[in-house]
């Protein structure tokens, strides 16, 4: 019999009872404690006495031994309502801008809503306010509608004959 026909022969149909794992793929866990024989026996590879050897041991994220600790030593500014504090918890406030400049590939007498944002890719989604900023320069009449307007940009929008609805 030659070698093709021997393999066509024990050639099986996968199946549910022939399956097993790719050889190598599988380990068997380290079994510590169990003798010094093992190379992981008597203290199981925490070494001797101290924090870390004992059950429930180590210490917490973020110590430094004693020393004061990094995010201890960072300055912080209190406070979400001030201009320059970093805005945390629920008093974070956040809108994405989007400048008049963005807004010149609409046609005169268009609505600019929160969707035809998104649709023509200027914001990425409308769960976030949108703030129309007034960097740029607005030459056709639209009606601009967003969550929150700058005052420049309130102008700009009703000198060239359109209007701003806040949502």
């Amino acid at each position: 019999m030659s070698p093709e026909e021997k393999k066509e022969e024990t050639k099986e149909i996968l199946s549910l009872s022939n399956l097993s794992p790719t050889p190598g793929s599988k380990h068997a866990r380290k079994r510590v404690g169990r003798g010094h024989g093992s190379g992981h026996g008597k203290t199981s590879g925490r070494g001797h006495k101290g924090f870390n050897s004992r059950s429930g041991g180590g210490v917490r994220l973020g110590y430094e031994g004693g020393q004061m600790p990094l995010y201890m030593r960072a300055g912080k500014l209190r406070g979400s309502n001030k201009k320059m504090s970093m805005p945390m918890g629920p008093f974070r406030t956040s809108t994405q801008g989007v400048n008049l400049a963005r807004l010149s590939g609409f046609k005169t007498g268009d609505t600019v809503t929160l969707e035809a944002l998104m649709e023509a890719g200027i914001i990425k989604h409308t769960r976030v306010p949108v703030k129309i900023l007034g960097q740029g320069d607005l030459s056709v009449a639209l009606t601009v509608q967003a969550n929150a307007f700058s005052q420049s940009a309130r102008e700009k929008i009703e000198a060239a004959g359109g209007k701003a609805e806040v949502i």
